[in-house]
This record gives structure tokens, C-alpha cells and sequence, in this order.
């Protein structure tokens, strides 16, 4: 029979630590620039008109700004809300994302368009970190450098449930016949109907 008291598994709590937002504001602003500044010297390369070097600063400052500006703000309202929540999660990256498309929108100066373009970015940052943060699906934090052959044996070795656990949660019968079933059945049997089942073999033994 099923067991009617399951014992639930308790998760693993990881504790929290405390990041250093403002480093990380920084290295984003850093990573952003450098970004702003490829993209703007791509822009440069690609005028028309023979414009010279220093464009890439004084027409291409405003696409710098913005990707110093967006990094910087999510970089660091990350590791912001963590620190406030002593969480690392999804929510972090929901409002890290949707403060640093707010600020894509506020060129337009708008409020529905900064609204709409930090709403925009939080659902696919959202998206993207809650299923995993990769294309290639959830990192897994044991053993990252594991080969994933031996992960996954791993895995199955620690996590492979004993059959006499399994047994006791979904129960003998309907085809399922651990050691002593024929018995246990024959026990059963006889205590609610007063019937001894004797089996016959095929041998005639």
C-alpha cells in the first residue's frame, strides 16, 4: 500500500553573500563603453561622408553614453537588490532589467515609452535568467566543469531512490511483485475473505 505520510524532502538552502554593487557598476559601465564605443566607431566606418576620426566622440558620444548607462544601471541595481532582498534570483534581474530599459526610454522623454521599454527588457531578461541564463538551459552550480556524461551519472547514483522506498510511495500490485508479494497477498487474502490461496505450479512441485 501507498504510504499515506510521505516524508517531503527539505531543500537546500545556499546562503546568501553580499555583493559589492558598486564594483559591479563599474565594471559594467566600463564593459558598456567599450561596447558604445565599437558600435560607434562601426557607425563612423560606415558614413558616407568623410566625417574624420573625432566623430566617433562627437557624433557617436550620445550611443556611447547610452551603453555606459545601461549597463551601469543594471549592473549594479542587480547586485543592489540583492544585497536589499539577501536573495539571488529571478527578481533581482526583473527589476535590474526593467530599471536599465527605463533608461533607453528616457531619450524619448515619454513616460509610456520609458514604462513600456523597461516592462519590455524585465520580460525577456526575466525570461531568459528564470530558464536558465543560457541558450543551452540551466547551468547546473555542482561540478561546472564535470563532463556532462559524468554529471549525469552522478546524478542518477546520488539521487537513485532505494526500491524499498519506492515501494512504500506508490505501493505493490498492478504488476509490480517485490520479493515476498505472493505471500504478503496470500496473508491479505486470507484475513479479509477467510480464503488460503495455494499456488499451483506448472511443474506439478
Amino acid at each position: 500500500m501507498a504510504n499515506p505520510h510521505p516524508i517531503q524532502a527539505i531543500p537546500e538552502e545556499i546562503p546568501f553573500h553580499s555583493h559589492d554593487a558598486v564594483k559591479s557598476g563599474i565594471k559594467g559601465a566600463l564593459l558598456g563603453g567599450t561596447a558604445g564605443f565599437v558600435v560607434a566607431a562601426v557607425q563612423n566606418s560606415l558614413a558616407k561622408t568623410n566625417i574624420g576620426a573625432w566623430a566617433v566622440l562627437t557624433r557617436g558620444g550620445g550611443t556611447i553614453a547610452m551603453f555606459t548607462a545601461v549597463t551601469s544601471v543594471y549592473t549594479f541595481s542587480k547586485d543592489a537588490t540583492a544585497n536589499l532582498r539577501e536573495k539571488d534570483d529571478t527578481w533581482n534581474t526583473t527589476v535590474s532589467s526593467f530599471l536599465s530599459g527605463a533608461t533607453i526610454g528616457l531619450r524619448t522623454g515619454r513616460i509610456p515609452q520609458i514604462l513600456g521599454f523597461g516592462a519590455a527588457f524585465a520580460t525577456i531578461m526575466s525570461t531568459f535568467e528564470y530558464t536558465g541564463g543560457s541558450l543551452r538551459g540551466r547551468r547546473r552550480t555542482e561540478n561546472p566543469e564535470m563532463d556532462e556524461y559524468e554529471y549525469k551519472e552522478a546524478q542518477r547514483k546520488t539521487r537513485r531512490r532505494p526500491i524499498e522506498e519506492t515501494l512504500a510511495h506508490i505501493g505493490e500490485g498492478r504488476g509490480i511483485k517485490p520479493e515476498g508479494y505472493e505471500e504478503r497477498r496470500r496473508q491479505r487474502l486470507k484475513e479479509k475473505y477467510g480464503v488460503d490461496i495455494n499456488p499451483v505450479r506448472a511443474d506439478g512441485l
